[in-house]
């Protein structure tokens, strides 16, 4: 089994570029959040459907069909309003696609953890054993946080990939996962930071999140 796990793109394409580039040859899924933040949604949906990649429905992406930014910062709420005006019918009628959970290979994946998918911020030593009970995997794979990390638990392995599009753990590059043969290598790629910050500031996007991602946080 090999498998290419990310999260987190948060319109981010020159990142999903690069990461897919890196991604070995098999199949890839995604931990949610597709659009958000950044300035390239409709570019990174038409890559997603291209590559074929199977996702799950992020917070951001379910704020972005809803409307309802009531538990978002005023600059992500920001994002995703300025995403909901830019984004074709076709483009959300692929988020309506995505569903909460993915089963595939023994791994369940989610965006925020088994018991709340789309709001809950799981991080190590959090309750990793409820969690994989809930998920009755042998892998529990999760996004949300943008922060990457692989535990081996006695009830099974818990992976978080960290974020392509806006890592938040001190790094500027993005992150990813792969796993195969029973192995797990979380990875990192650079990408045209500068790119993205300059679309985001064209599109007049809140410029904090141009400068955050030069800096990973």
């Amino acid at each position: 089994m090999r498998l290419c796990i990310i999260s987190d793109v948060h319109a981010n394409l020159p990142a999903l570029e690069a990461v897919l580039d890196e991604c070995p040859r098999g199949r890839i899924i995604h931990a949610g959040d597709v659009v958000g933040y950044n300035p390239h949604p409709g570019e990174v949906i038409e890559l997603m459907r291209e590559k074929r990649i199977a996702s799950v429905m992020g917070n951001h992406d379910y704020a972005v069909l809803t409307g309802d930014t009531s538990a978002f910062n005023p600059v992500a709420a920001r994002a995703i309003e300025w995403t909901r005006g830019v984004l074709q019918e076709e483009h959300l009628a692929y988020l309506r696609s995505l569903s909460l959970e993915l089963r595939v290979e023994g791994i369940c994946c989610v965006h925020g953890s088994p018991a709340e998918p789309l709001w809950e911020y799981v991080y190590p030593g959090e309750g990793l054993e409820e969690h994989l009970q809930r998920a009755g995997a042998r892998m529990l794979v999760l996004g949300h946080t943008h922060v990457p990390f692989h535990l081996r638990l006695p009830q099974g392995e818990v992976l978080n990939p960290g974020s392509v599009g806006q890592p938040r753990d001190g790094s500027p590059l993005a992150s990813f996962a792969v796993v195969e043969d029973g192995e797990v290598e979380v990875r990192r790629v650079e990408y045209e930071v500068g790119r993205v910050a300059r679309d985001i500031l064209r599109a007049g996007l809140p410029g904090v999140l141009a400068q955050r991602l030069y800096s990973g946080w």
